[in-house]
């Protein structure tokens, strides 16, 4: 996106480049938790997951922290960014390998979606143990706070980052995350072309 910016006058929007960023995921994100908690400022939400290669986890931390939100990263030390697992985070962000007490009190969870290669690449003893210490599962919601959500940037593989109940529960707000991109996304589109959201 960087690349086509620089050379051309027509506005770009970056829709996820690698691992690097996904800005809109990022806004409907923010959106759909300002939905369900009000403001963020001092909310603790964790992000679950393959840090090191999600590029909606820099978005989400890029988004969340600067409306007050304080970001708990957890997951495999494999799956982190090398400086992050050594101490070397982004303000009001910290490290928690250990997934139960990461998620004691916390106001939300995002579990990001483990790509399978992960496995074949070494990162992962397998995808069993994988879910057993790091899926979010019913009983590991309920160290949240009382109807905390959850969300998940799809595509979920039901069963090891996340369980069926969960995605599907009363805490999931996935389905509201999917309607929400559309009409972030349609508000970015609009406000690209000149056009005031308002008249629509």
């Amino acid at each position: 996106p960087y690349f086509v910016a620089e050379r051309s006058d027509a506005a770009v929007i970056n829709a996820g480049d690698g691992w690097h960023a996904h800005p809109t995921q990022g806004l409907l994100d923010a959106y759909t938790l300002r939905g369900a908690l009000g403001d963020l400022q001092g909310k603790r939400i964790v992000i679950v997951g393959d840090v090191l290669h999600s590029r909606v986890a820099r978005s989400d931390i890029h988004t969340l922290v600067p409306l007050g939100a304080r970001i708990t990263l957890s997951g495999p030390p494999t799956l982190m960014p090398l400086a992050w697992r050594r101490g070397q985070l982004p303000a009001c962000v910290t490290y928690e390998a250990d997934l139960d007490r990461a998620l004691e009190d916390a106001d939300g969870a995002i579990a990001l979606r483990l790509q399978k290669e992960r496995q074949e690449g070494g990162l992962l003893p397998s995808l069993r143990e994988y879910s057993r210490v790091w899926g979010l599962t019913e009983a590991r919601v309920r160290l949240m706070r009382p109807n905390a959500p959850v969300m998940h940037p799809g595509p979920m593989n039901e069963g090891v980052e996340i369980d069926a109940a969960v995605a599907h529960g009363a805490r999931s707000l996935v389905e509201r995350q999917v309607t929400n991109g559309v009409a972030v996304r349609m508000a970015l589109l609009y406000l690209l072309v000149g056009t005031p959201l308002d008249e629509h």
